[in-house]
């Protein structure tokens, strides 16, 4: 490696809105972050998945197909 070229490495604190902290390698000494695996709702398993409940009785409907 050459000298004098690389950034300063250092043990990052990442703090989240959600009041979440951890430590991680980067060339800041801090940072903020809005969402985190403790608060993003994918992780938590607070998501809203969607559903295709009725979609073949509502289109089956719409156009008056019938049953075979």
């Amino acid at each position: 490696m050459k000298e004098g070229i690389h950034p300063e490495y250092f043990q990052a604190t990442v703090t989240c809105n959600c009041g979440n902290t951890f430590t991680v390698g980067s060339t800041k000494k801090e940072i903020h972050v809005e969402v985190c695996s403790k608060c993003h709702s994918f992780y938590t398993g607070q998501t809203k998945t969607a559903r295709a409940d009725g979609r073949i009785e509502k289109f089956n409907k719409k156009y008056g197909v019938t049953g075979k």
